[in-house]
């Protein structure tokens, strides 16, 4: 099996961690333009794009028959294919393509249709993943609930009733988290945490989702939390 790999340097990094090059004969290509699909991509490859979701209209791109992997965390597949105009799209698979939530032993991820079912646990198979399958959501599971609870600590740090230290040190104590919120949030991306968390309330209109006013700040002026 061939996969080409559409992605930044540092998506491409943590794939070819968790998928290494000898990993059952599986070979790869990496790419980092939005713009170029190799011209020798064949029909029969698999396609894990991280960055389809800025560009819906590249899904164009993709033969019907392509299976085709997009980093679902901020878009519904049903919302990517209608927003990009495409009758009969490929066999498109949503994943959790965050940074530090993509190299988990199990792939989160979501179908358009029931029927790309058995090309997932195909590819699973081949490439030696775990996988577990979410509705088709904006937020999937684990990229909706880490984002909320990074959000609820910025309002208790706005509200200076703790530290940064202390409320990670706090949940991991407390809940027995692997990270704390702010760990976490810097791992992820405090621009990607705030991406997901106003795509969510854009879709639910739930108040817990609402981007708290320190994240919204930290993004825009496009800094970590520092401990």
């Amino acid at each position: 099996m061939h996969i080409l790999v559409l992605a930044g340097p540092e998506m491409a990094a943590e794939f070819s961690q968790k998928f290494p090059e000898d990993n059952n004969g599986v070979s790869y290509t990496f790419q980092q333009m939005h713009n170029v699909i190799d011209a020798q991509l064949k029909p029969s490859d698999v396609v894990f794009d991280f960055l389809l979701h800025e560009q819906p209209e590249r899904l164009s791109d993709y033969a019907p028959e392509q299976v085709v992997f997009c980093n679902a965390a901020t878009v519904q597949l049903a919302a990517l294919v209608k927003q990009s105009g495409v009758e009969n799209p490929c066999t498109l698979i949503g994943f959790n393509g965050l940074p530090s939530l993509f190299n988990r032993p199990v792939l989160e991820v979501s179908l358009l249709h029931k029927k790309a079912e058995s090309k997932l646990i195909e590819v699973c198979n081949e490439l030696g993943t775990e996988f577990l399958v979410v509705d088709d959501r904006v937020g999937m599971v684990t990229p909706r609930i880490i984002c909320m609870i990074i959000n609820e600590a910025c309002y208790t740090l706005q509200e200076e009733t703790a530290t940064i230290e202390d409320i990670d040190l706090g949940m991991k104590l407390g809940t027995n988290y692997p990270k704390g919120p702010f760990e976490w949030a810097n791992q992820i991306g405090v621009e990607n945490v705030y991406k997901v968390l106003e795509a969510v309330y854009e879709d639910t209109k739930e108040e817990r989702y609402k981007v708290c006013p320190l994240l919204k700040t930290k993004y825009l002026k496009g800094e970590n939390f520092e401990f």
